[in-house]
């Protein structure tokens, strides 16, 4: 490997000692293509012309410090206060650390081992979590339980541009509640992850992560810190959709709803898995599986607080009832056909239903009706 005492010997061979400089060596870096961090020299007579480092102006290109400032700000870590570390909480947790974020957890439960574990700071008072200064609180609460937790937090103890999050199913709920408990100078990014432990245990690269940018100071730094979060799941590979929170709602009352009302509805009949199951019925299963594994108090908090949920309801019972008409209308068709197929009576009857449609659209059904009785007494 080449190295500066060649470098020394080299020019040692063409130049005194005492008319050595940096620049000579810079000349001879350059003639062998080489890299140098721009260092000092100084010629020491008393050592027959030996180089002594005085100090070194910069650091060499594959020092690791050098690396990380060059990262992009997009890598850039935050602190995160988890509001609620139940089971959402710790799945979302899990992939913060992975990425090198500090994560700090409050709860009504003591989950510290489980935090210990995930590599979070779990503290049993929020006023102490509010006095670690986190960049972000990260809502994790039921939807029902948003509003007291919001209320009980330690406001005063956080910094003033603070940015909130959350994760909730419902969008209008939340973003209505941060505007109105929040103070003014507070940062709001309301957000659903529309995954969660079962569905995202595989990674959440092509899973959906719709948010809204409801309220972000124009500050450089605040702007940056939260795109910083936003990062968190599209470099997990996320389908990254911004939309509105009233947006959100009326395309989740049509999906998401739906999906755990069927669930829910499948669930009490009982299912069971048979040796001869189809794929249609194995879906249906999972249906089941899946929307039953959520709490009941997620699926009311869904119905309660997306004001698109009963126009959904009225909808699937009027399809309902469609379908139930549908099927007697065939059944009452087919009994008629076997027990007067080929009848006179039948005959008869299928040409009053004829005179009776064809009544109908020119305004004379009970002319028709009455010609046709007529025909029969003669």
């Amino acid at each position: 490997m080449f190295s500066v005492s060649h470098l020394q010997s080299s020019c040692t061979k063409s130049a005194s000692p005492t008319k050595f400089s940096s620049l000579s060596i810079s000349f001879h870096a350059r003639r062998f293509n080489l890299h140098l961090p721009r260092i000092h020299f100084l010629s020491d007579p008393r050592r027959g012309g030996g180089l002594r480092i005085r100090n070194v102006d910069a650091a060499l290109p594959n020092d690791y410090k050098t690396k990380l400032s060059h990262l992009p700000s997009s890598f850039a870590k935050l602190k995160v206060g988890i509001i609620g570390f139940g089971n959402y909480g710790q799945f979302l947790a899990k992939t913060l650390v992975r990425q090198g974020h500090t994560v700090l957890a409050h709860s009504r439960s003591n989950y510290s081992q489980i935090a210990a574990n995930l590599g979070v700071s779990f503290f049993y008072d929020p006023n102490d979590l509010c006095e670690e200064h986190p960049e972000v609180i990260l809502l994790c609460t039921s939807i029902l339980s948003t509003e007291s937790v919001l209320r009980s937090l330690p406001l005063q103890r956080l910094k003033r541009s603070t940015l909130f999050v959350d994760v909730l199913s419902v969008k209008e709920f939340p973003r209505s509640l941060l505007l109105q408990i929040l103070p003014p100078d507070f940062d709001i990014l309301c957000t659903h992850p529309m995954f969660g432990p079962e569905s995202g245990k595989n990674g959440w690269s092509g899973l959906p992560f719709v948010y809204d940018k409801v309220r972000i100071g124009e500050h450089e730094i605040r702007v940056n810190r939260c795109e910083n979060f936003i990062e968190v799941f599209r470099r997990e590979g996320c389908r990254m959709v911004q939309m509105s929170c009233a947006e959100h709602d009326r395309h989740a009352a049509g999906s998401q709803f739906i999906t755990h009302m069927m669930g829910r509805v499948l669930e009490k009949l009982k299912l069971e898995d048979t040796p001869i199951n189809t794929k249609g019925y194995e879906s249906l299963l999972n249906l089941v599986e899946n929307t039953a594994r959520d709490s009941f108090e997620l699926f009311y908090g869904l119905f309660l607080y997306n004001k698109n949920v009963m126009e959904q309801l009225e909808r699937m019972d009027l399809a309902f009832e469609m379908v139930k008409k549908q099927l007697f209308g065939h059944l009452h068709g087919l009994l008629r056909s076997q027990l007067f197929d080929g009848s006179e009576m039948e005959v008869r009857m299928e040409e009053e239903r004829k005179l009776l449609s064809d009544g109908s659209q020119n305004g004379h059904v009970f002319a028709s009706f009455s010609d046709s009785k007529n025909v029969e007494r003669n």
